[in-house]
């Protein structure tokens, strides 16, 4: 039997404390591969640092982000700071839903059984910590399934349309990837701000982008971008390959390009060689030719939060797993691809 640890209440009002085992169960990877390196153990429970919280884990998602963190590929993920021979973090999977059960030091925002959704360090177990500027509260009508698969997706998407983007009411706006993760939520706040979204997408999934809200779903197979017919205020491109040429064909000619991630770039950048030729294309020519890296802060989680809150915006969760099937569900994900985003239901939730 596990050994427990009692937390403390943090204030003198909080009646109630809580007791939390010393192991756990999560889904670790000691070495860069294929999802074959993943493997459920029995590790040790997180201690919350200062300005940190340990979050109970409901529920948490899988993503292409999930992917390359595994893979340790391109090798700039390696370099940027995970890890360079192994990772930093064995224990994979970062959105998050669920409930504080200790806090650190210096942590007033939030209490023991406070719901939270957010980001955390190692969300694929039963417990996480989380920074608690990646945390906001879980609106009590919002399902702890949809807030753990919701974040990372959800504010890299606000941040490409409203912080790069620039999005106005009525402008026309182009979803590349709209059925992947970030693009499925694209499609939504796009719609939500007033927007008019066309999403681009494989055919078997363009009936949901056009319940996602796009007035046009376009089968990127049958029709190349240059050759939709219509041309955008605003292109959100979603780990794509189109060549930036293409792209300016359909880009109004003071429009917006954003580029969000990349494929297929070689194994020391990936897509980023792109992202730069974009950015320094735009010193040249009228259009705004851009890229970004997501800001991880709850900046952006609050709004999103509120948009999950009043029904502008729900998650499309494509797949549903355990923690026993994270590996397979990541294996999926590589080789079959999944439309929005994958569940992984922990327990733990109210």
């Amino acid at each position: 039997m596990d050994n427990k640890i009692t937390t403390n209440p943090t204030t003198e009002s909080e009646a109630t404390t809580h007791s939390v085992s010393t192991s756990m169960t999560a889904a670790v990877q000691h070495r860069y591969g294929s999802s074959e390196v993943v493997d459920l153990e029995r590790v040790a429970v997180p201690r919350p640092g200062p300005g940190q919280v340990l979050v109970q884990v409901a529920a948490a998602g899988i993503d292409r982000g999930v992917v390359h963190l595994m893979t340790g590929m391109p090798l700039l993920v390696r370099l940027a700071g995970y890890g360079v021979r192994r990772p930093k973090q064995p224990v994979l999977g970062a959105d998050v839903a669920g409930r504080v059960v200790a806090v650190g030091a210096d942590v007033d925002s939030f209490r023991v059984g406070d719901e939270v959704m957010g980001i955390a360090s190692g969300a694929f177990a039963e417990y996480a910590v989380a920074d608690v500027d990646k945390l906001v509260m879980r609106p009590t009508n919002v399902p702890v399934d949809h807030a753990g698969v919701s974040s990372i997706s959800g504010i890299t998407a606000l941040q490409a349309l409203t912080t790069v983007g620039r999005v106005r009411p009525g402008q026309r706006v182009l979803v590349i990837g709209a059925s992947g993760g970030v693009g499925s939520f694209a499609v939504q706040i796009a719609t939500a701000l007033g927007a008019q979204a066309t999403g681009v997408a494989s055919a078997s999934s363009l009936d949901a982008v056009r319940e996602l809200g796009a007035v046009h779903a376009v089968d990127y197979r049958e029709t190349p971008i240059d050759e939709i017919g219509s041309t955008f205020d605003l292109i959100i491109d979603i780990a794509g390959r189109n060549p930036l040429r293409r792209l300016r064909r359909v880009l109004a000619p003071s429009g917006t390009l954003v580029i969000v991630g990349g494929e297929d770039g070689g194994r020391i950048t990936g897509g980023t060689g792109r992202n730069v030729r974009a950015i320094l294309l735009s010193l040249f020519v009228r259009q705004r030719l851009t890229a970004f890296i997501s800001k991880e802060s709850s900046e952006y989680l609050g709004p999103l939060a509120a948009m999950l809150a009043d029904g502008s915006v729900t998650p499309l969760i494509g797949a549903r797993t355990d923690l026993a099937g994270v590996a397979d569900a990541i294996a999926h994900l590589e080789r079959h691809g999944v439309a929005g985003k994958t569940l992984v239901t922990i327990g733990g939730a109210s």
